[in-house]
């Protein structure tokens, strides 16, 4: 799991009065029994938001998350969203870069919003191509 979320805020977002979410799970390629990835949204109507890419130490670097993305990505403009979002901690080279490469563009910062340690959460948006929204 994500070191800021716990078992029972897992739970929480799929419990019957939560959002609509859609789950993408990667497993290993020689184990399809070993999870080797996971991302969790939430779909709303226009905007979706990314609330968690996770990538087991075992797994990284392997194209894992580009892939999960990818996979939402699709999902979210076969149903007519306009936009993807999501937050990042700022210490998350890795992350911001992967975001950043897939084209997700910086559209604020949150300050103080993770802790443990206290850090700024990077906001970030990617206009889909369909949309007729876009800037």
């Amino acid at each position: 799991m994500a070191a800021h979320w716990d078992s029972t805020q897992y739970d929480a977002l799929f419990s019957p009065w939560a959002a609509p979410r859609t789950v993408f799970v990667a497993t290993g390629e020689s184990d399809d029994t070993a999870i080797a990835g996971f991302l969790v949204a939430r779909c709303l109507a226009d905007e979706w938001e990314i609330e968690n890419v996770v990538v087991g130490l075992g797994f990284r670097r392997q194209g894992i998350g580009s892939r999960l993305v990818g996979e939402l990505l699709h999902q979210a403009g076969t149903a007519g969203a306009s936009a993807l979002l999501l937050e990042v901690r700022e210490s998350n080279l890795p992350a911001v870069r992967l975001y950043e490469s897939i084209g997700f563009k910086p559209e604020g910062r949150r300050q103080a919003y993770y802790q443990n340690p206290s850090e700024d959460a990077l906001l970030f948006r990617l206009w889909l191509q369909s949309c007729d929204k876009m800037p």
